[in-house]
């Protein structure tokens, strides 16, 4: 395994919204704390995948959501507060009905606030990518090398192999003060199609990367064994 540095760390408070870029965080047993905390789900949708994201509504990922001081009372409990910042600079409460009619104009969907203190994570509570991963499929597709697109939890520079992360499954890495189990590699979808900033799709990703990667999977998800803060620069190596 290839020693190399953290060159990004995220969360995403909200499900398909954009992410915090960190300096540093402290991972614990879910993960970093708040992300993913909170989630649209679709009202009357009876599935195992009841996420309202940016595949239904692509004007999410144009949302910026930010934790700021004072909490909101949910039946669980206080809560951090979230306002919401979106397209066109007008700032709405997370929990707010105007947020949720907003959601269900660009969508034609109606949709209700979930909260977890576990988070919403799709299948582990962490992710992590190479660099190299998120260049070689850019470069293929012929976009930005941008690794918001892949909504990851942290990023990481391990050499110029594309995929190398992949041979970690199984395995147990050290980043900075965390130890994680990396259980299973991350089995891309139509989300990472999705341009960052825009929200407007680019289908070649997607098909590019299934050309480099057999199994369509780009990244890999973990779990956290031993907590700890993790910050920018920090190495990542064999535990």
């Amino acid at each position: 395994m290839t020693t190399g540095t953290v060159t990004a760390i995220a969360r995403y408070p909200v499900k398909s919204m954009r992410g915090e870029q960190l300096e540093r965080a402290r991972f614990g047993f879910h993960g970093i704390p708040l992300d993913r905390a909170f989630a649209f789900v679709q009202d009357g949708l009876v599935s195992p995948f009841p996420w309202f994201t940016g595949r239904e509504c692509p004007q999410l990922l144009q949302c910026s959501p930010a934790v700021i001081a004072g909490a909101v009372e949910w039946p669980s409990g206080p809560w951090p507060r979230v306002e919401v910042t979106v397209p066109g600079g007008s700032v709405l409460p997370l929990e707010s009905p105007e947020l949720a009619a907003l959601l269900a104009s660009w969508s034609g969907r109606q949709v209700r606030l979930h909260v977890d203190y576990r988070g919403s994570q799709d299948v582990a509570y962490v992710s992590l990518i190479s660099t190299a991963t998120v260049r070689a499929i850019a470069e293929a597709a012929g976009v930005p090398a941008d690794h918001r697109r892949f909504r990851m939890n942290l990023v990481v520079d391990v050499g110029d192999e594309p995929f190398a992360e992949l041979r970690w499954v199984g395995r147990q890495v050290r980043a900075g003060g965390a130890v994680l189990a990396v259980h299973e590699p991350d089995r891309r979808c139509q989300m990472i199609t999705l341009d960052p900033e825009t929200g407007a799709s680019s289908p070649a990703v997607l098909k590019q990367l299934g050309r480099l990667s057999p199994e369509v999977s780009a990244g890999v998800y973990c779990s956290v064994l031993v907590p700890g803060e993790v910050q920018l620069g920090d190495p990542v190596s064999p535990a």
